[in-house]
């Protein structure tokens, strides 16, 4: 656990302006004494996260973020879909299709879990 930062959650509105909130509550939520390095990034990988929760999940959306101190910073996106993400071969000229293989590449790791009838997607950068 980190003294500095305690764990943040948020709960978003199933609607197209939720990146924009998720990249606003991780600028107000990140721990500065761990994470300054990784904030430009994480928020990136929640817009990805939240966009695709919106469009593919439901709700509820929640954001969290959390900081232990030593093993990164780690956010994660719940959404009401048990269908894990799907990463695609987006061809050059699509405006999406990258979300899932952004968050793999950018990402220290990331994974999927099952959480009641939806997932939460969730990736560490440190």
């Amino acid at each position: 656990m980190c003294e500095a930062t305690p764990d943040a959650e948020v709960t978003l509105p199933d609607h197209e302006h939720s990146a924009r909130r998720a990249r606003h509550f991780l600028s107000e939520a990140y721990c500065v004494v761990h994470h300054a390095r990784v904030l430009d990034e994480a928020e990136l990988l929640v817009s990805e996260l939240v966009t695709n929760a919106v469009r593919h999940g439901g709700p509820p959306v929640r954001v969290r973020v959390h900081c232990n101190g030593t093993a990164g910073m780690q956010v994660s996106v719940s959404d009401g879909d048990p269908r894990p993400p799907v990463r695609r071969e987006a061809a050059l000229e699509a405006e999406g299709g990258r979300g899932v293989a952004l968050v793999d590449i950018v990402s220290d790791r990331w994974g999927v879990e099952r959480v009641g009838g939806g997932k939460t997607v969730w990736f560490v950068l440190s």
